[in-house]
């Protein structure tokens, strides 16, 4: 079911072909893992990239899973790390960040850098796309943060296709699972047998998606369609979106590391500036 619905998603949308060669950017949750495992199956042309953001023991243990999954079903494993690329792990830089009074959540600070080192990487080892294991929960919870923090500017650029404009800069991102539900990708993951590490991650507690992710699925059990709800609507709405913030299309080249970015200096570069 969820093969079909994945491979239904990806003809509707035109995201992927078998001429691609794809990146799958795999954490060693269920989600990543799991769409690694059905794009081969479906024959596509897969190499999976792993960011370990030097979690102690629960990166160690996604880095352990996700070897011992490309191994198992012959795929091309690239792997990166904060400590490497950055010279700090994320546990570090929190601290660092944290001495400093400068207030930036774990979750922020770690999505810029890690949406950063998979295109940077993606690009230079000659990717054509990069998957994410997205699902509809991520898709519903994204909207919902970008609405209540008056940032449906960000909300544009959103959607199976990830992205306003075409760019060399920028490897397009996909993600195949968008109209999938997050339980029904666990009960798939658990039927094949995955060796996943099914705990979130220990960093998240105090951030704003864990609040709408719990609000949101506590609305849920009153009504049963409210995330598929949520992502039609903003579908819907995305064409004007896209118009309306048609502005925000304009790349420059960061001034200090030289990647495509929005603003003269790119947030990751921002980010370390303060370490």
């Amino acid at each position: 079911m969820i093969k079909e619905k994945i491979a239904r998603t990806i003809g509707k949308y035109r995201l992927l072909n078998k001429n691609d060669k794809i990146a799958v950017a795999v954490s060693g949750g269920k989600d990543s893992t799991t769409i690694l495992y059905i794009l081969k199956q479906l024959g596509y042309n897969v190499e999976a990239l792993h960011i370990d953001v030097g979690i102690r023991n629960f990166s160690r243990k996604n880095l352990d899973n996700v070897k011992h999954f490309c191994a198992e079903n012959k795929i091309k494993l690239h792997v990166f790390s904060y400590k490497n690329e950055y010279s700090y792990s994320l546990p570090e830089i929190q601290q660092i960040l944290v001495r400093k009074n400068i207030k930036l959540k774990n979750c922020s600070v770690c999505g810029v850098l890690r949406r950063n080192l998979l295109n940077k990487k993606a690009r230079t080892l000659g990717f054509d796309k990069l998957v994410t294991g997205h699902n509809l929960d991520d898709a519903a919870q994204e909207f919902l943060m970008n609405l209540f923090t008056a940032r449906l500017s960000l909300s544009a650029r959103l959607g199976p296709k990830t992205g306003l404009i075409d760019s060399k800069g920028f490897v397009p991102r996909v993600k195949p699972m968008y109209f999938i539900r997050e339980k029904e990708i666990e009960r798939f993951s658990k039927k094949q047998g995955f060796n996943v590490n099914y705990c979130a991650c220990p960093l998240r507690a105090l951030a704003y998606r864990n609040m709408i992710r719990i609000a949101l699925d506590n609305y849920e059990k009153e009504n049963k369609n409210v995330k598929e709800n949520i992502t039609g609507y903003f579908l819907k709405i995305m064409p004007w979106l896209e118009k309306r913030y048609e502005n925000n299309k304009e790349i420059n080249k960061c001034r200090s590391c030289g990647e495509s970015c929005k603003d003269e200096i790119c947030m990751k570069c921002v980010i370390l500036g303060n370490l």
